[in-house]
């Protein structure tokens, strides 16, 4: 089969894929149905591995890590959706976020699968597969980071719930506050170790390519901070024995700060990050 076509039809497959994950999942979360919980997870499953074989396709075909454009970016986010969820169901086992969480990755793959782009002409420095790994883990870390924060918001709505008395459908299909929390902070922990492999792939390897590279980038810099930030959350939380609504909302203060930081630097400061 010619590798392509073989790119073409996976991406069509993959949101297909993507799709029929969100479908199993809200199946299981607005009502039971014998089997759906274990065909769902290993539906998920299934889906990323046929991702990743995309991913790879892709960038064996045109000679670069899918990091050139929005919509790559965007299949790449889809992706550590995906992974960073796989990864919190599995060790909290319980499934029944999936349904919201996945349908962001289903929204930013449909979007990428329908405006992405072959670039044949891009930077030297692009075609590195450790800029791939770098920005792969720099965006799995922002994304678990993210889904930390929303599962700080839905335990804080559904303590509000629960205090006023009035849980609605949908409230009372979520996890228990308890669970919510430990959810929070295993994606805190995934994307704090993300981070920390992006950072380390950046200070040891862009020096090697940028004559203009600079430890002072605001991007580096940046993430520095914000790694800085959560390690002194994670440790706080485990030596201080923090818990409860406290740490749901210091997970959404701490993204605040890296939504506003991130908005700030992208804005109107500029370095070698800038790739185009």
């Amino acid at each position: 089969m010619d590798m392509k076509f073989f790119a073409g039809l996976l991406q069509v497959l993959v949101p297909c894929l993507y799709a029929a994950a969100v479908a199993l999942y809200a199946v299981s979360f607005f009502g039971k149905t014998p089997g759906v919980d274990r065909a769902k997870s290993f539906l998920l499953l299934a889906t990323i591995a046929v991702h990743v074989v995309y991913l790879v396709i892709r960038t064996i075909l045109f000679d670069h890590p899918p990091i050139t454009t929005v919509f790559e970016i965007m299949t790449i986010l889809a992706f550590s959706i995906a992974v960073a969820y796989l990864y919190i169901e599995k060790r909290t086992r319980t499934g029944s976020t999936g349904f919201i969480i996945l349908s962001l990755a289903l929204l930013f793959q449909t979007i990428s699968s329908l405006f992405i782009r072959d670039l044949t002409e891009i930077p030297e420095y692009l075609h590195s597969l450790v800029l791939g790994f770098h920005v792969s883990a720099a965006l799995l870390g922002y994304t678990a980071i993210s889904l930390s924060a929303a599962y700080g918001l839905l335990y804080l709505m559904l303590y509000h719930e629960i205090k006023s008395s009035r849980l609605g459908v949908v409230y009372t299909r979520l996890p228990n506050l308890e669970t919510l929390e430990t959810m929070s902070h295993k994606a805190e922990a995934f994307g704090f170790v993300a981070l920390s492999v992006a950072i380390v792939i950046g200070v040891v390897w862009l020096p090697r390519v940028f004559a203009q590279f600079s430890y002072w980038d605001p991007k580096l810099v940046g993430t520095l901070v914000i790694w800085a930030l959560y390690a002194v959350g994670l440790f706080a939380k485990r030596l201080l024995g923090w818990q409860g609504r406290k740490t749901m909302l210091i997970a959404i203060v701490a993204f605040a700060i890296v939504v506003v930081s991130m908005m700030v630097i992208n804005r109107y400061l500029s370095g070698f990050h800038t790739f185009h």
